[in-house]
C-alpha cells in the first residue's frame, strides 16, 4: 500500500553519518528556502527546507549526523524521535533519505540497516563518488540497489549532479512500499523480539506492528533496555517495571542461547553489511591513496604540529587584519548616525538615549559581526576540506590531561578571537558534560576585547625594559603572561569541573577522518550567514537591552545647572576663546582652544558620571575593591564594562575627565597622562602603580565582563543556570586573582 501518494505535502528526512556530505546535499536540494532554529525543548539545531517537485511540496528536515539509531546523546534522540514521528513540531517522514559516502559504505550501511527497519520508504543518496574513485574504490550502484532493495542514486551535490534523478527516486519511493530487511539477526533474537512485541500489543495494549509505531522499539528494548525506549512507549511506572522484567528474562534466554546482548547487534549488522557489499565494492591498493600520504604529514607529531601552528597564526592574523576595515566602516556608520541625531536634536535625555543607548547599543552588537563571520568562514573552510578533524587529533594528547578530548580544541581556539563563536562551536562535542565543561572555560581565553585593557595598562605602567640584547622586552612578556593566565586557569578549572559535578571518564577520542575535498562556497557562505544571524537575533537582542540599561545607570540622576555652574562657566570661557581663535585664523591657537573646549566638556561629563547611579555604585563597592588597590573610579569602570570589556577604556576616560575618545592618538596619550597623575584623595599617593595595573589586567583576564558571551551560553545550553555559574565562578576567580596580584606585588615592591 502506498504510504504517501495521496498527500500534497511530503516530509523528507535526511539522515546519515557525520562527514558524508549530508548538509551539502540538503543545501543543494533546498537552495535558499531554508530555516534554522532549535527543536523545542532542546538545544539541538533544527534545519528545514523546501522543495517543489512535479507539483508536490516537500518539507526537507536535515537531521543531526549520527552513527547509530541507538539514542545516547541529545542529537541522536532528536533523530530517532523525528524518524519515529514522535515530535509534534515535525510530521512523521513520508520518505527517509539516507546519505552514505561511497568511500565508507562499511560504516554508513550500519545506520542504513537501522533506518530500513523503521517501516518507512527509504532512498540512499550515494555521495563523494569522485573521491572514492580517485582513491581506487568503485561501487556497482545497480548491484547495491538490488542487494538493499531500495533506490540508490549517486549524486555530486556541489556540482548539482544527480539531483533530478534523486528527486525522481524519492517520488517513486514515496508512492511505493517500505523496504523489508530480513535475516539480519539470528533466529533466537527475532523470536524474543516477536514475543516482546506480542506482549506489548496484547497485555499492555501497545501496537508495535503498525506503520506509525514500528517493531523497531521492541528490538531496541532488548538491545538497549534504556529509559528512552520506555519513555517512547509512554507506559506508567508499574507497567514499566513489568516491562523491565520481561526484557531481563528475554536477555537471559538469549544469553543461554549464546546471543550476547548488546554485542549481537554489532556482530549481526556488520555481517549483513559485509554480505551486502560482497562483490559490489572494489577497493584499490592502499599504498596508492593520496589521503594516506597527506595524513602521514598532517598528523605527524612534529610536522603536523608545525603546520597546525602556522594555520592558527594565519587564522588569527586574518581575523584581526581582515576584520579591521569592516569594523571601521561599522564604527563610522554608527558614528555618522549618532552625529546626525545630535545635529537634529537639542541636548537632553531623549537625544542621549537615542545616541548613547539605542544607536550605541546597536553598535555594540554589530561591531563584533565581522570577526565572527571571518572566523566562522575560515573554520568552515577548514572543516569542509577535512583539516579540522586532523587538528583535533593532534591536540587530543594535550587535552586529555585536563579530562577533555581533541574535540574541545577548536572551540577553545575560536575563543581567542571571540568567545561567542567559540561557545557556538562546542556543538561538535557529543558528550554533554564535556560540552558544558568546554563552554564554561571558553570565556577564559583572552579574546580581542581584552586587548585594549592590556595595551593601556602595559603602555602606561610597565617599564620599557629589554633583555637578551633587546630580543625580549618586559612589556611583551607581560602581554604574553596575560594570555597565559587565561590558558593556565582554564586548564585548572576544566580539571576541577571534570572531577566534581561534571565528573565523567576522560573521553576516548573517536573521530572519523573525513575525506579531503574542496569546500563548497555555498555551504561556507550559508554557514556564515546562519551563525551570523543566530548571533544578531539571539545574543544581540540581549546585548542591546543591557546597553540601554547601562545607559540609564550612567545618565541618571543629572546634576542641575546650579551644581555645574563653575564647570559651565569654564566651558563658556573656552568656547569664547575658541571663537576668538577662529577669527584670528591662527591654527595653533584654534587647536589649543579646541583642546580646552574638549577638556571642559570632559570635566562636565565626568562630574555627571560621578553623580550617576553607576558612580554611586562605584562608591558603594569601594570598600570591596580597595584590597585590589582600586578606588571607586576603577570600580565604576569595572561595573560599566559588564556589557563588554572594551568599554572600560572609554569609561576610564570619562571618569578621569579626558572624554570618551581615548583609544588612539592624542586621546590615548591624554588618558595615559591622566592615569599616571591620578592620586588617592586622602593621601595624595599615586592611584596607579605597577601592582595596581597588573591587578586590573588579571581581573579582566579572568572576569566574565561580556554579556554577549553569557547570552550565547544561555542560548546554547537552554538554561540560565550555566551562564550564571560562569559569571559567578569567573568573577570570584578574577577577584581572588586581582587580590593576590596586588598584595604580592605590593609586598615585593616594599
Amino acid at each position: 500500500m502506498a504510504v504517501a501518494s495521496d498527500k500534497t505535502t511530503w516530509t523528507i528526512a535526511l539522515v546519515g553519518n557525520p562527514n558524508t556530505g549530508k548538509s551539502t546535499l540538503f543545501g543543494a536540494l533546498s537552495g535558499l528556502a531554508q530555516q534554522v532554529g532549535n527543536y523545542p525543548g532542546v538545544t539541538v539545531e533544527k534545519k528545514t527546507g523546501e522543495v517543489v517537485h512535479h507539483g508536490r511540496r516537500w518539507s526537507l528536515v536535515d537531521l543531526p549526523g549520527t552513527y547509530s539509531l541507538a539514542p545516547r546523546s541529545p542529537d541522536e534522540m532528536v533523530t530517532v524521535d523525528v524518524l519515529l514521528g514522535r515530535r509534534a513540531d515535525v510530521p512523521p517522514p513520508d520518505v527517509i533519505l539516507c546519505v552514505a559516502a561511497a568511500g565508507n559504505l562499511d560504516r554508513n550501511l550500519y545506520l542504513a540497516s537501522q533506518v530500513m527497519e523503521l517501516g518507512r520508504p527509504v532512498v540512499v543518496a550515494l555521495t563523494m563518488n569522485d573521491l572514492a574513485e580517485a582513491e581506487g574504490t568503485h561501487v556497482d550502484v545497480a548491484a547495491l540497489s538490488r542487494r538493499l532493495g531500495v533506490p540508490v542514486v549517486p549524486v555530486q551535490a556541489q556540482r548539482r549532479e544527480g539531483l533530478e534523478a534523486l528527486k525522481d527516486a524519492v517520488e517513486r519511493a514515496g508512492a511505493g512500499e517500505p523496504p523489508a530487511i530480513e535475516g539480519l539477526f539470528p533466529d533466537p533474537f527475532r523470536a524474543e523480539v516477536d514475543r516482546l512485541a506480542e506482549e506489548l500489543d496484547g497485555r499492555l495494549g501497545v501496537n508495535l506492528t503498525g506503520a506509525h509505531s514500528p517493531r523497531y522499539l521492541a528490538e531496541r528494548l532488548v538491545l538497549d533496555a534504556g529509559s528512552y525506549v520506555e519513555e517512547a512507549l509512554g507506559l506508567p511506572e508499574d507497567e514499566r517495571r513489568e516491562l523491565r522484567e520481561s526484557v531481563q528474562a528475554a536477555r537471559g534466554r538469549l544469553a543461554e542461547a549464546g546471543c550476547r546482548v548488546p554485542e549481537i547487534e554489532t556482530t549481526s549488522r556488520y555481517a549483513w553489511v559485509a554480505d551486502t557489499l560482497d562483490g559490489v565494492v572494489a577497493h584499490g591498493k592502499a599504498e596508492a591513496r593520496f589521503a594516506d600520504r597527506l595524513d602521514a604529514v598532517l598528523t605527524h607529531p612534529t610536522w603536523g604540529s608545525l603546520i597546525l601552528a602556522l594555520v592558527l597564526l594565519l587564522t588569527f592574523n586574518a581575523v584581526f587584519s581582515w576584520a579591521t576595515v569592516p569594523m571601521d566602516w561599522i564604527d563610522a556608520g554608527i558614528g555618522a548616525v549618532g552625529g546626525a541625531i545630535e545635529g537634529a536634536m537639542a541636548e537632553g535625555p531623549i537625544r542621549s538615549l537615542l545616541v548613547d543607548g539605542i544607536v550605541g547599543g546597536i553598535g555594540a552588537v554589530v561591531i563584533f559581526l565581522p570577526q565572527i563571520l571571518i572566523l566562522i568562514g575560515i573554520l568552515a573552510v577548514l572543516e569542509e576540506c577535512g583539516y579540522l578533524a586532523r587538528a583535533a587529533y593532534l591536540m587530543d594528547r594535550i587535552m586529555v590531561h585536563v579530562g577533555l578530548s581533541g574535540k574541545s580544541f577548536i572551540p577553545l581556539l575560536s575563543s581567542f578571537a571571540c568567545a561567542i563563536p567559540g561557545v557556538m562551536a562546542t556543538r561538535v562535542i557529543e558528550d554533554r558534560r564535556d560540552r558544558l565543561t568546554t563552554i564554561l572555560i571558553a570565556p577564559l581565553m583572552s579574546c580581542s576585547a581584552r586587548l585594549p585593557v592590556y595595551v593601556l595598562m602595559i603602555g602606561a605602567f610597565i617599564p620599557k625594559r629589554s633583555y637578551l640584547g633587546g630580543w625580549v622586552q618586559l612589556q611583551g612578556l607581560t602581554m604574553v603572561g596575560m594570555y597565559l593566565v587565561g590558558v593556565v586557569v582554564a586548564a585548572a578549572v576544566a580539571l576541577v569541573l571534570k572531577r566534581t559535578f561534571l565528573r565523567s571518564a576522560t573521553p576516548i577520542f573517536l573521530m572519523e577522518m573525513p575525506a579531503y575535498q574542496w569546500p563548497s562556497p555555498i555551504t561556507v557562505a550559508r554557514r556564515m550567514i546562519d551563525r551570523g544571524w543566530d548571533f544578531l537575533y539571539n545574543a544581540g537582542t540581549i546585548i542591546f537591552a543591557v546597553s540601554i540599561v547601562m545607559w540609564g545607570l550612567l545618565y541618571y540622576p543629572r546634576l542641575s545647572a546650579d551644581d555645574l555652574a563653575p564647570l559651565l562657566g569654564r566651558q563658556e570661557q573656552a568656547e569664547g576663546a575658541l571663537e576668538a581663535a577662529r577669527e584670528s585664523a591662527d591654527e595653533a591657537r584654534v587647536a589649543e582652544a579646541e583642546a580646552a573646549v574638549a577638556a571642559a566638556e570632559a570635566r562636565i561629563d565626568g562630574a555627571q558620571q560621578r553623580q550617576s547611579l553607576l558612580g554611586r555604585m562605584g562608591r558603594f563597592i569601594e570598600p570591596a575593591v580597595r584590597p585590589l588597590g582600586w578606588d571607586w573610579r576603577i570600580g565604576s569602570a569595572a561595573i560599566a564594562s559588564f556589557p563588554a570589556r572594551e568599554v572600560v577604556v572609554a569609561t576610564l576616560g570619562v571618569i578621569f575627565d579626558v572624554g570618551e575618545e581615548v583609544t588612539e592618538g592624542e586621546g590615548e596619550q591624554r588618558l595615559t597622562q591622566a592615569l599616571q597623575g591620578a592620586t588617592w584623595p586622602d593621601t595624595g599617593k599615586p592611584l596607579f602603580t605597577i601592582p595596581v595595573a597588573l591587578s586590573i589586567m588579571v581581573f579582566f583576564a579572568l572576569c566574565a565582563q561580556c554579556v554577549s558571551t553569557l547570552a550565547v551560553i544561555w542560548r546554547e545550553t537552554g538554561s540560565w543556570t550555566w551562564p550564571a555559574l560562569s559569571f559567578a565562578y569567573m568573577t570570584i576567580l578574577a577577584y581572588v586573582g586581582a587580590f593576590l596580584t596586588y598584595q604580592v606585588g605590593t609586598w615585593i615592591g616594599s
